[in-house]
């Protein structure tokens, strides 16, 4: 009866541990091509300020400073949203990892600064699944929220 215990345990959790990593893989075509994010998939689990349909669609950032204030105060009201991680940055592009706190789903979330345009165009993303809740819009419209209360937007 002892050894049927732990092996019972370790097979537990063999079931289980998977369950708490679905990060997925990072996604090929993260990035801006000729100045645009990549289309949303068919699936309800990605907005993007620069989708055409009305699933998919929400507003970019639109500012009232200089491209410079603006893209300063968008970094880092995005560093305070819960277990976000910056993973590549460039003058003018933020991708982050924003992950879930039970299940460590992981989803993408992108800014594009556009100067001349006024705006800081965004995507927020699911890597697994179909459906996502809300969670990429409620993201977007905390992370807006936040900028709205900074008076740089």
């Amino acid at each position: 009866m002892s050894i049927i215990k732990p092996f019972t345990n370790i097979m537990l959790l063999t079931i289980i541990m998977p369950l708490f990593s679905c990060s997925g893989q990072r996604p090929l075509n993260l990035g801006i091509s000729d100045g645009n994010f990549s289309p949303c998939p068919s699936s309800t689990n990605c907005i993007s300020s620069d989708a055409d349909d009305e699933r998919h669609k929400t507003l970019p950032f639109q500012f009232k400073v200089t491209a410079n204030t603006a893209w300063k105060t968008a970094r880092e009201s995005l560093l305070k949203l819960p277990r976000t991680v910056i993973v590549t940055e460039t003058p003018d592009y933020i991708h982050a990892e924003c992950t879930s706190a039970v299940f460590r789903f992981v989803d993408d979330l992108e800014l594009h600064l556009r100067p001349s345009d006024g705006i800081i165009a965004v995507r927020s993303a699911s890597r697994l699944g179909h459906s996502d809740f809300g969670v990429n819009r409620k993201r977007i419209e905390t992370l807006r929220n936040a900028l709205i209360i900074s008076n740089n937007f």
